[in-house]
């Protein structure tokens, strides 16, 4: 079965994240559990950490089909040491954030070199803060997101995602969300059969399907190999709505969060029905 949703607004509180994702008619959905572009922020209540459970229990929201994600400042691979140590501190207090929320999983951005590190010593450096995490926190896995790779932003390779992995001692812990609109944008041609197929087989190659966690469905507004990060409503970008077809009807993906971030939350309802509908039984 497909778990389809979109990343819902907090405002008011976190426990109005299912409230929210049943209201458009998600099965799935992603939320920032704090701030998404502050370092820290205030605690959850515990009143709070009581309604979103209850609420994700009365909507049939399961952990494993909700994907938290951490906040826009954290680079786990920065050259800086104080910065690196402001993105760990805070990658940390977001895993614990989940922890409280009885959630299994944070999606992240790996994280950026800003041309002052070579790729391989950015990467050891986002493994390490993962390591650092993992070892002070139980329970929560961390999901490395595919990138487009604007700037010096890494994981837009699926070899860089393997590299991180390798490298993480605690592998049950770790997995990777595809995001489809970076990905394509990173090159990777998922827009036509025969692309798409070598895809996924690159990655089950590269990476290896066990460590496929979620997907965050987006169309493209860019070509394939831009490296512009640019999402687009369902079927109306360069991927067009054969891939999105195709894409829902792939058993590999079963089971897991497909987590919509297209621009206009407007059409969210629209979209994810859409998606459903292209289901063939």
């Amino acid at each position: 079965m497909k778990y389809i949703g979109a990343h819902v607004s907090v405002s008011g509180g976190v426990s109005n994240a299912p409230l929210r994702a049943k209201e458009i008619g998600a099965r799935a959905f992603a939320l920032f559990t704090g701030s998404s572009n502050r370092w820290s922020s205030k605690p959850i209540s515990a009143e709070e950490i009581d309604k979103f459970k209850k609420y994700c229990e009365e909507g049939g929201y399961e952990p494993k089909h909700i994907l938290p994600h951490d906040n826009f400042l954290i680079n786990l691979g920065s050259p800086d040491s104080q910065k690196l140590a402001m993105s760990r501190k805070s990658f940390l207090d977001e895993m614990q954030r989940c922890e409280q929320l009885g959630l299994t999983m944070l999606n992240f951005h790996p994280g950026s070199h800003l041309n002052e590190l070579s790729v391989e010593e950015c990467l050891d450096r986002i493994a390490e803060s993962i390591n650092i995490t993992l070892a002070a926190t139980s329970g929560v896995a961390a999901i490395l997101e595919s990138t487009a790779g604007q700037g010096s932003n890494l994981g837009y390779e699926f070899e860089h995602l393997a590299h991180v992995i390798d490298k993480v001692e605690d592998k049950s812990r770790v997995g990777v969300c595809v995001d489809t609109c970076h990905t394509y944008s990173a090159g990777y041609d998922l827009r036509n059969e025969d692309g798409y197929k070598a895809t996924w087989k690159a990655f089950d190659d590269i990476i290896g399907a066990n460590y496929l966690r979620a997907i965050h469905l987006n169309d493209d507004k860019r070509e394939l190999g831009s490296r512009i990060d640019r999402h687009a409503e369902i079927g109306k970008g360069t991927l067009g709505e054969d891939f999105f077809i195709r894409f829902v009807n792939d058993p590999r993906f079963d089971d897991m969060p497909i987590i919509l971030e297209t621009p206009d939350d407007k059409l969210w309802p629209e979209e994810i029905a859409w998606l459903y509908s292209k289901i063939k039984s």
